[in-house]
């Protein structure tokens, strides 16, 4: 049976909030990235933290955003951390960290063990950092796009951080992914939605049970 942590990203509505609850998952994302489709209007995510009320915790996502913009959504939606998703060098992730009082998660864009390695400039930076599917040139998105990179690649890994496993996961591939990497955490956004953005309780569901039995 996996202890593995469970993300449920791109959030956006009360009843996806509701079902992500209901089936336990650890953290909620909440992106604030006007491409993507389950970008949340301050407004809309401020309603969903205080839905929330600590059932779980609130994990912003941001895409190369300033400092107000980042600590306005913080407080608004009262996030438990933040996720930068974008080119963020350690030295502003460690900024940003100082100046939040918050965790803060970086994601790494992977498509070879070279990427993997070079996360590693992030130990004593990033309170964790999320392996996710490198995108394809130029894409609109960094992330929530579906795709999968090798897991064997993170086989055996020993992070200097915490770290999570993104990119492709579903109810039909997850519980593999964890055998293969042996992920302390498993983040799931277009893996649980039956449309862009639009967020499935059975296969939220799905997905919560096969971390639990892998």
């Amino acid at each position: 049976m996996s202890t593995a942590r469970i993300k449920i990203c791109g959030v956006n509505t009360p009843a996806a909030l509701d079902a992500a609850v209901r089936h336990r998952a650890d953290y909620l994302g909440f992106v604030f990235f006007a491409k993507s489709p389950r970008n949340l209007a301050l407004r809309d995510a401020a309603a969903l933290g205080a839905r929330l009320s600590g059932r779980a915790s609130a994990v912003g996502l941001f895409v190369d955003a300033d400092d107000a913009t980042i600590a306005e959504a913080a407080s608004a939606a009262r996030l438990g951390a933040i996720q930068l998703h974008g080119k963020e060098s350690p030295e502003r992730v460690a900024a940003l960290r100082g100046q939040l009082g918050l965790p803060v998660w970086k994601a790494v864009s992977v498509s070879s063990r070279a990427d993997i390695d070079a996360a590693a400039r992030y130990a004593g930076a990033a309170d964790l950092v999320l392996f996710d599917a490198k995108a394809p040139k130029g894409a609109d998105l960094p992330g929530g796009l579906g795709l999968v990179f090798d897991w064997t690649l993170l086989a055996g890994y020993r992070a200097p951080f915490a770290w999570g496993l993104a990119g492709g996961l579903s109810p039909d591939n997850v519980a593999e992914a964890i055998r293969v990497t042996g992920a302390p955490l498993v983040d799931v956004s277009s893996g649980v939605e039956s449309a862009p953005g639009v967020k499935d309780e059975g296969r939220i569901a799905a997905f919560a049970s096969a971390v639990r039995a892998a």
